[in-house]
């Protein structure tokens, strides 16, 4: 297979949030003793995310934001309130939208996000994040499920990752005495894999198979899938992934009741066509076309953020599989040659 070059790869918008160093000044809580002020460093101290309050107005701001930009098919519209892979996939979405439809979107019906329920991890240091669940009016009966970070007291809430979840899917999650949920750190030796292995190991996977994930429609079914597109008569099909793992695409784990942890992570990919001389790539759709530069003559290349939710199993339990709940991806640019 003939490897993509960088050149193919299109141009990536994949935003990187320039993480200011901790904000003492504002993560400082001072309380006076018969001997003076003692500080509390907000970046050691280990602290709820937010409150449910908190939560509950950064879930309305990120809709009413997300509905705004949706309606006028305008990304600055709610490009405060997006990051990560949710932010690379929506904006895109948006850019192809505008130039289909220059007056917005004909077809806009609001979201409506209601039942949502939070869990909010304590912990120490930025950024914080907490996980809202919630039933909405798009995506039939599964349950949304987004993850919300901040880097600093001085940022909104933004929604970094967006997945679809089956009703009843979602594990139960380890909280203390006070209702909150547990943070798994990114290197934890205690899973089946380092939550900040993942991406890289899930790339791996799509490519060369192996035994780390469990079979299912994001992993053994994938890669069929795959492999009976990749050579069609007149057409070849290449696929690369990369793993997606600083900054804004951090992943994000949290400690389930049987002690693993489920894991939010996101991952990067390309998919190009190369028609056979005399042949040409079948006609992309309209928002393909939207986000492609450069003619299509002999080929297309279309580049790919997914995010993806895993169950990492505490090690050495169970088969020792990590198995995929959820996966939702998005075309985020493409180049023709």
């Amino acid at each position: 297979m003939t490897h993509l070059t960088t050149a193919d790869r299109g141009s990536r918008r994949l935003r990187r949030l320039e993480r200011s160093a901790l904000w003492a000044a504002s993560a400082t809580a001072l309380s006076l003793t018969a001997s003076g002020c003692v500080v509390v460093h907000g970046e050691r101290v280990v602290l709820p995310s937010a409150t449910p309050a908190e939560a509950a107005k950064a879930l309305d701001q990120f809709t009413a934001a997300y509905n705004k930009a949706d309606q006028a098919y305008d990304g600055s519209l709610d490009a405060a309130y997006t990051t990560g892979a949710l932010g690379a996939i929506d904006a895109a979405r948006l850019k192809a939208g505008k130039v289909n439809n220059p007056g917005g979107n004909p077809q806009h019906t609001p979201l409506v996000l209601s039942d949502a329920t939070y869990t909010i991890p304590k912990k120490a240091g930025w950024p914080r994040w907490f996980v809202a669940e919630a039933t909405a009016n798009k995506g039939g009966d599964a349950r949304w499920v987004l993850v919300f970070t901040r880097g600093d007291l001085s940022e909104p809430w933004q929604g970094t990752y967006l997945t679809l979840v089956a009703q009843g899917a979602m594990p139960r999650f380890s909280k203390d005495k006070d209702g909150w949920a547990e943070a798994v750190p990114a290197d934890s030796a205690e899973l089946t894999r380092a939550p900040g292995d993942l991406s890289k190991e899930y790339t791996a996977y799509l490519k060369d198979g192996g035994g780390v994930f469990a079979d299912g429609a994001y992993t053994s079914t994938l890669r069929t899938t795959r492999a009976k597109n990749a050579e069609k008569p007149g057409l070849v099909q290449q696929y690369v992934d990369e793993p997606l793992t600083g900054g804004e695409f951090a992943p994000l784990a949290l400690r389930t009741a049987d002690g693993g942890a489920l894991v939010f992570f996101s991952s990067h990919h390309y998919v190009k066509q190369t028609a056979a001389a005399g042949a040409s790539v079948p006609a992309p759709n309209v928002s393909v076309k939207a986000l492609t530069t450069g003619e299509i003559k002999q080929s297309l290349t279309m580049e790919f953020v997914a995010n993806e939710i895993a169950l990492d199993p505490v090690k050495g339990s169970g088969d020792g599989k990590v198995s995929l709940l959820s996966r939702l991806e998005g075309l985020t640019a493409a180049k023709g040659e």
